[in-house]
């Protein structure tokens, strides 16, 4: 069963269930699923393709979630922090920074990086190798620590 199958399953059985903050959050996930599959013009999106897409919509939750701290809305704030455990489900389980440290000083080592000017071509290599298991923020800190300093 492909990602989207799954995620049209679960929101069937949350609207069954009458989960109204996941239905709202599977709902909005679909929407941004098939803006993407038209923007690829494809029929249909790829697990890798849809793991991106949940990738972005939780991104944006967390952005939101900053904004509606600083602004003092902690009931919308709650709302989205929902959404992302609902979102998170669907992506693959995260490393820990030990082994997530562990693979870029491997990766670094690897690949000859030797500077901080190797920083972008290494982002690029550890993104499509830690696809999904790592949000790009922690491995560009990683990266930037285990990067010699010159």
């Amino acid at each position: 069963m492909s990602l989207i199958q799954k995620i049209d399953q679960d929101l069937k059985q949350a609207m069954i269930a009458k989960n109204e903050g996941k239905v709202s959050a599977l709902r909005m996930l679909k929407s941004a699923l098939k803006y993407s599959a038209i923007d690829k013009n494809s029929g249909e999106l790829s697990d890798a393709d849809a793991q991106t897409v949940i990738q972005k919509q939780i991104k944006q939750r967390r952005e939101s979630i900053d904004q509606f701290s600083k602004n003092n809305r902690p009931e919308l704030a709650d709302k989205e922090k929902a959404e992302v455990v609902v979102l998170e489900a669907y992506l693959p389980q995260q490393m820990g920074d030990a082994e997530l440290e562990k693979i870029v000083a491997d990766e670094v080592k690897a690949q000859g990086a030797t500077s901080k000017k190797d920083f972008g071509r290494m982002m690029k290599h550890l993104n499509e190798k830690l696809a999904g298991r790592a949000e790009a923020r922690r491995v560009s800190e990683a990266l930037t620590r285990a990067l010699p300093q010159a």
